[in-house]
Order: structure tokens, then sequence, then C-alpha cells
């Protein structure tokens, strides 16, 4: 195949020398030809650029590959550094400890070149262990519980990524040129996906086909991020810091679903904290929010061709 576009393959590298080699190795089994890998290792502390060196040392005539080793600087500032490094129309984002599945790239092109409104597009993932093993077939549905019909329309995009964020993942595929227009990952956040997609979505930039286009890989790193309750307060309270920005690029109905949103992180916090009284004062307002959304008119339903 000719004059495909060039794909540039975003890795961020951290901590991962267990499993970024399965990761690379994925990228050069993707049958899509215009390709390129433009990764960079944050900082790590174990033999994961070592790793690296050693597949581009192996591979690196197969695949043109920038490699660039460094200081850590965090996921959002490592992200941004990779896509102005990147040489590609399209970023395909990706993840050290993941890996790519045979045809998510050729599949995702394909949709972003026949919809040319939409600056990015979302697949589906399985879900697997640490050694391999799969442990659930859609990491949207079983993982994260998504009713994938709500992807069937812009309407139903634009409130799954506000009411139920369930990306889980390197499963996107954007324009490098959209990222002039959104602005690019917000540094110093942990929750920066939801940030872009949220942007994404406001724009009606987000688009869904339901392809299986990575391995997302659950272990004990990424695990306890999520069973400690203090981090588990950290991170929460960054998500509704992000909602509470975001609400002004919204117009009703999605402007009051994002507020009861963060009402509704905000009810999660407080139960954390152990703080009933507060926990339903939260929920409260949620519920009143999303009522006054229900009686907002909202735009006519767009489907999104080719989901």
């Amino acid at each position: 195949m000719t004059g495909l576009p060039l794909v540039s393959v975003l890795i961020p590298a951290f901590n991962h020398e267990a499993y970024v080699v399965r990761c690379l190795d994925s990228v050069l089994e993707d049958p899509y030809p215009a390709k390129e890998i433009v990764i960079i290792d944050d900082g790590s502390s174990d033999g994961t650029a070592a790793r690296i060196d050693e597949w581009v040392a192996r591979h690196g005539d197969a695949i043109a590959v920038e490699f660039v080793r460094r200081e850590n600087r965090g996921i959002a500032a490592t992200l941004n550094e990779l896509a102005a490094r990147a040489r590609g129309e399209f970023l395909r984002l990706g993840a050290s400890d993941d890996y790519f599945l045979p045809g998510g790239l050729d599949a995702q092109v394909r949709y972003l070149l026949a919809h040319g409104h939409k600056g990015a597009v979302i697949g589906d993932s399985i879900v697997i262990d640490s050694e391999g093993n799969r442990l659930f077939d859609s990491g949207m549905c079983d993982l994260h519980g998504a009713d994938k019909r709500l992807y069937d329309s812009s309407d139903g995009i634009r409130r799954a990524v506000i009411a139920h964020w369930a990306i889980g993942g390197p499963v996107t595929l954007i324009r490098k040129s959209v990222l002039e227009t959104v602005a690019r990952w917000s540094e110093g956040l942990r929750i920066d996906d939801w940030d872009l997609f949220l942007r994404l979505a406001a724009r009606d930039a987000l688009g869904f086909i339901d392809v299986s286009v990575c391995a997302y890989r659950l272990h004990d790193t990424n695990l306890s991020k999520t069973r400690h309750t203090a981090t588990r307060i950290i991170n929460l309270a960054e998500s509704r810091q992000v909602a509470t920005r975001r609400t002004s690029l919204f117009d009703e109905p999605y402007r009051s679903l994002l507020r009861a949103q963060a009402q509704y992180i905000g009810a999660k916090i407080a139960f954390l904290q152990r703080r009933p009284a507060r926990t339903a004062l939260h929920l409260a307002a949620w519920a009143l929010l999303v009522g006054v959304s229900k009686l907002r008119l909202p735009p006519s339903r767009t489907r999104v061709e080719g989901t």
C-alpha cells in the first residue's frame, strides 16, 4: 500500500522493563506500513531504557525510531514532547506496559480519513494480566461497565465522556493538527486523559469504532493506584477540578451534566473521607443537576458514521 498517512506511535515509558519490549514488538508486528516510533524514557529507575536500547539495536533498520532518555517530568509533559517530536499526520497514543493489536492502526486511520470533521477516534481494548493472560474481552464493557450504544452518536459520546469515563488503555488515534485547536496535555495533571477528551468532546471532535485496538495490562503498579485510599482521594479531587474548569466549554444540557458529575465526584471524595452528611449534600446536588439537564433541549442527535 502506498500513499498512506504517516502514523507516529507515541510511547511514554516509565519503569516497565518487563513489558516495554512486548509493546515495541507489537508496533512492528502491526501490518500498517507507514509508521514510526517516538519513545521517551521518563526517568525510569529500572532497566526500561536498556531494554529499549537493545530493541532499537535489533530492529532499528525495520522501522524509524526516535528514542530519548531523560529525567522524570511526568506523563503530560512527556506526551507533549512526544507529540512535538512526531513527524506523522496522525498520532497513536501508547503505553509501555500495554501493547497494540494487529489491524488497529489501519482501522483507525481509515475512520479518520473518512470523517474529516473528527479530530480523534477511540477503540476498545482487551484486558490482560501481568503475565499476558486474557482477563476480559472488552475493557469498555467488562472492566468499566460501559454501554457501547452511547457511542453511536455525538450526543451519546459527549454524555459518555462526561458521566461514564470508560476508556481503558491506549486506544486513541489523534490528528496532530487537532492539538493546535484543543491545546495539548495539561502539564501537572494526573487526570490528563479525561481533560483532553472533555475538550475533544466539547468540539464534537471525537469518534468511535467498535474494534479492539490494544491489550490493556492490569498489574500491581496500576492496580495499587486505585486501591490506595489517599491516592484515590487525590485523583478524585483533581478530576473534580477538571470537571469544574471545563464546564464553560459545553452548551446545555452537557454543561449541567458536567456540573452534576463534579458533584458526584465530590460525593465519592466525602464517602472515602467518611463524611456522610457531606456525601448526602453532594448526591442531592448531583440529582438536582441531572434533573435540570433533562429539562434542557439537547441538540438534534447526530449519528457517528462508521461506528
